[in-house]
């Protein structure tokens, strides 16, 4: 069966797929025969269900102009891979989530579950605790893959994330500090993804109603945010989270999965002036998390939305830095209680 068109029919968006639409996933020089008996068997299959009232057109080996998708059937190949697996893996490794996943995770996620399983076959289960990296290092030879990378992630999806007992002993946060703040029993804070971003917004902070500044250095946010109360001595008071990161997949899941630990705010006025700029090509392998996506897009209007949706079809995003210095002392400035 063509991997081309069966990787496209995956990835395609809609229920119905046209006739033109398959015909273009074949060279200029395939011969119409060809293309007639891949469409064929796709249909034989269950994958592809011809639409009778769209009509067929019209040669002497007719197809149809248009097609149904059905994704159960084109899943099933998935599936039974998955399946195989989960029989010649560790027993402790469970797949069973990955059934309602897409085969894109599936295939980025293989390459680590197969050294995971590789280590727990030769070295059994840990024994005794360690440290995020170094246990990064005995899984999949990568220091950074469980901090930085999204290994945690994977862990708790195959179901041994506790069993790896892995002591995660954040880093301390880097913040700016505005002490004028301090005697409020309400706090604010602003979480920036990039390091420019901070930079330039620390030289204003006691200018803002900000208790602080706090730099995210990516992922390395999830794990430390934590410690934000203890490290600015506030322990006893209330505390409100705002995110300013790139618009791009890897942003947008980093402050989703904030949200999911504390009450996390995406800061609005940053990432609204961000979308009246020009965007940027690139980012076109990080992973769409679809549940991030959708949440994030609640917190914008509807031609918002539309523009965002567009964006990252296109595979473009919004780098903080297209905000220069004025713009982003301008907006933190003006950031008063009506927003927060």
């Amino acid at each position: 069966m063509d991997t081309k068109m069966m990787n496209y029919l995956k990835s395609h968006k809609k229920i119905m797929v046209s006739l033109s639409e398959l015909e273009n996933l074949f060279s200029g020089e395939t011969d119409y025969k060809e293309i007639v008996d891949q469409i064929e068997l796709l249909v034989s299959k269950g994958i592809l269900q011809p639409i009778h009232s769209h009509g067929t057109n019209l040669k002497q080996t007719p197809l149809f102009n248009t097609y149904k998708i059905i994704k159960k059937n084109l899943m099933g190949q998935l599936n039974d891979e998955i399946q195989q697996y989960s029989l010649l893996l560790h027993p402790k490794i469970q797949l069973n989530e990955y059934f309602s996943l897409s085969e894109a995770v599936w295939k980025r996620d293989l390459p680590y579950i197969q050294k995971i399983d590789q280590y727990l076959k030769e070295k059994g289960l840990p024994e005794n605790e360690a440290f995020a990296p170094e246990r990064s290092v005995q899984l999949v030879s990568d220091e950074k893959w469980i901090d930085e990378k999204g290994g945690k992630t994977l862990l708790e999806r195959i179901g041994i994330w506790d069993l790896c007992k892995i002591n995660s002993v954040p880093e301390p946060l880097m913040l700016a500090i505005n002490p004028s703040q301090f005697l409020h029993q309400e706090h604010r804070h602003l979480i920036v993804e990039n390091k420019t971003t901070y930079y330039l917004l620390a030289e204003i902070l006691q200018e803002t109603s900000f208790t602080s500044l706090i730099y995210g250095a990516g992922w390395k946010i999830v794990s430390n945010i934590q410690l934000a109360a203890k490290q600015l001595g506030l322990e006893s008071k209330s505390h409100k989270f705002y995110y300013f990161g790139d618009i791009d997949m890897e942003g947008i899941s980093i402050w989703y999965n904030l949200r999911e630990r504390f009450s996390m705010e995406p800061a609005l006025p940053f990432y609204k002036s961000l979308l009246q700029k020009a965007s940027s090509i690139g980012k076109e392998t990080q992973y769409r998390n679809e549940e991030a996506f959708a949440s994030f897009l609640q917190y914008f209007s509807q031609d918002e939305q539309h523009n965002l949706t567009t964006l990252f079809h296109e595979k473009r995003y919004y780098p903080q830095e297209l905000l220069n210095k004025a713009e982003l002392q301008n907006i933190w400035r003006n950031l008063h209680g009506s927003y927060c």
